[in-house]
């Protein structure tokens, strides 16, 4: 059943992948009949924090933080951001190994991020500042910090700033679980009633649909969000991390996620009292 009159707020990243995703929900290119849409761009620990107050009716967030909120939010089964055997990357300014690296102080994107927990998983207790995840790869290659944990685009630039890979996350979940590395999901406020969160869900879903069935104008559109790279950089980013897992989990990708969480409390990073097998993803067909 629609639900007419509704106005809803999307928080989401200002970054390619988000911005082909909702390009069409941005531009209208669907009708959406008594459903107006208002998209809200910020960082994704902003977020996250942004999501303990429930601050917006659908909103982007960490994997990582989702046990906080679940609550409040479901999980939708569209708008998935998994690394396919790649994901958040540490980099260093100088040739460094894993071992060498583990005892520097690490810039990281948030404390509340998958790329967190992924690197806790891996490596265990580090130290840490958290840095604005467009400022982590400067500050190393300035040698701010001689190790950074780079999210978004910089897994791709990287490679032309000079400074140096230690360790994929994604590749070392893959090869320890033969899984995809959950990032970053949808989620929609509970207290909007089922079927609106239903209708909701449906709307995203399309919105990512119409994108990749009319990449052209959605990559032009991202594009604006890529801080200034170049049109093949952006391409290979979004269909990185906008594809058909991102239109739907399916058993391989909801299973990812009950075990990276479940991984993180066994770490001591997820709540203890969470039910992973009982997390729920509305929309699951």
């Amino acid at each position: 059943m629609e639900q007419d009159g509704v106005h809803i707020r999307v928080g989401h990243s200002p970054d390619p992948d988000d911005a082909f995703m909702f390009h069409a929900l941005t531009t209208g290119a669907f009708k959406t009949p008594g459903r107006t849409y208002e998209h809200v761009l910020l960082d994704i620990q902003t977020l996250n924090e942004k999501a303990l107050t429930k601050e917006y009716e659908i909103s982007a967030v960490s994997i990582h933080s989702f046990p906080q909120i679940v609550d409040d939010y479901v999980l939708m089964n569209c708008g998935a951001s998994m690394g396919e055997g790649y994901g958040p990357m540490l980099i260093s300014n100088t040739p460094m190994n894993e071992i060498d690296a583990k005892t520097r102080k690490i810039a990281i994107p948030g404390l509340d991020t998958s790329a967190y927990l992924a690197l806790r998983l891996a490596w265990g207790e580090v130290e840490v500042d958290v840095v604005p995840f467009d400022e982590i790869l400067p500050a190393v290659k300035e040698g701010i910090y001689d190790v950074g944990l780079i999210i978004h685009e910089g897994q791709l630039t990287w490679k032309d700033e000079g400074v140096h890979l230690v360790l994929d996350l994604g590749v070392w979940w893959n090869e320890k679980t033969g899984l995809p590395l959950p990032l970053g999901g949808n989620v929609v406020r509970r207290d909007l009633g089922e079927d609106l969160c239903q209708q909701l869900s449906q709307d995203v879903k399309r919105s990512i649909e119409h994108s990749l069935q009319n990449p052209e104008a959605a990559l032009e559109f991202a594009k604006s969000w890529g801080r200034g790279i170049d049109d093949e950089t952006n391409r290979e980013f979004v269909q990185m991390y906008v594809n058909k897992r991102t239109l739907d989990y399916g058993p391989e990708g909801r299973a990812a996620i009950r075990l990276f969480l479940k991984e993180g409390q066994r770490i001591g990073m997820v709540d203890a009292g969470l039910d992973t097998d009982s997390i729920e993803f509305i929309g699951v067909e």
